[in-house]
């Protein structure tokens, strides 16, 4: 079945455009593309951007985007998406210019989350460049990276209905776990192309629409770089140094100034389909990525001193 090809780009608003700024350039090692009063591009690849983020109070994500092969394919998940009941609208020439596509539809998730699919996704005028990374950023035909978003409630055979029958995502794998008693997490990801997903689903308690958005460093090194400069810059991290069971990230998590998450990543798996298997797993972690107050508890208890 055709579908989506990639993760293009995301959309945050952000109550402070400075703060991001810092934290993407700076931090993370993107690279600022535009920027006015009101909006800052960053890139990360080849790309004329892969995040944008515009001034406004919802510090949270506003609208992903996907991009298809070409217009043929994006008519067809048109197509099966109008079929199906779900209303999707042409965005129009001004949109697409400021999105730098050919084309762009825009629909609506089971969650009320705002997709827009897109043809032509436009490369940039000059190459990519980090002042700090010593490698690249992992992107290519996986994509910008990957995002978690929360189900808010609404029953997975909705939203599988709309990701993977209509847009065409394939189940890479599951994870159940039991946080706290009474408090399960439990997470399915989706792949639209070798990357092990590219969105991935959770019913757990967040107040976000996005728990985080992963970008990935072909450079080891550049994970424990990216580490101590938001450690030593005081950003909020939500989970330290650790690795996942299914896409084998070793990676950190750090707190956005919108108060959701970027993971940092290496090494992710990029699945096969010919010979993947869908398979249930029962942690979210193989090892590490423990809270920073957890940490700070255990090292206090190491050194006999208290190191709060």
């Amino acid at each position: 079945m055709t579908g989506v090809k990639e993760l293009a780009y995301v959309v945050y608003e952000a109550s402070s455009l400075s703060d991001w700024e810092r934290f993407g350039v700076d931090l993370l090692g993107m690279q600022l593309a535009d920027k006015n009063a009101d909006a800052l591009a960053l890139r990360t690849d080849e790309k004329a951007y892969r995040w944008l983020v515009r001034r406004g109070p919802a510090d949270d994500l506003v609208a992903s985007g996907y991009e298809v092969a070409d217009d043929a394919a994006l008519d067809e998940i048109v197509g099966r998406l109008t079929s199906a009941g779900v209303e999707v609208t042409e965005g129009g020439t001004a949109l697409a210019a400021s999105r730098k596509v050919d084309r762009i539809v825009v629909t609506t998730d089971p969650m009320g989350n705002r997709v827009e699919l897109v043809t032509g996704f436009a490369d940039a005028g000059s190459p990519f460049h980090s002042d700090v990374l010593l490698g690249e950023f992992v992107t290519g035909t996986g994509g910008a990276g990957h995002q978690v978003l929360l189900s808010k409630g609404v029953p997975r055979e909705t939203y599988l209905e709309f990701y993977e029958g209509l847009l065409g995502f394939r189940i890479s794998d599951v994870i159940v776990e039991e946080l706290a008693p009474g408090v399960v997490a439990d997470l399915i990801f989706l792949r639209c192309n070798p990357r092990h997903h590219s969105v991935a689903f959770g019913d757990m308690p967040h107040p976000k629409k996005t728990h985080h958005f992963m970008i990935e460093v072909t450079d080891i090194r550049d994970v424990g770089r990216a580490y101590d400069r938001c450690m030593d810059a005081g950003q909020p991290f939500e989970m330290t140094l650790g690795m996942h069971p299914n896409d084998h990230m070793f990676s950190f998590y750090v707190r956005t100034p919108s108060g959701f998450s970027v993971e940092y990543g290496w090494g992710g798996l990029l699945v096969d389909d010919d010979t993947w298997q869908v398979k249930t797993l029962d942690r979210l972690h193989s090892w590490g990525h423990r809270s920073p107050e957890v940490v700070a508890d255990l090292l206090s208890q190491a050194s006999g001193k208290d190191v709060h």
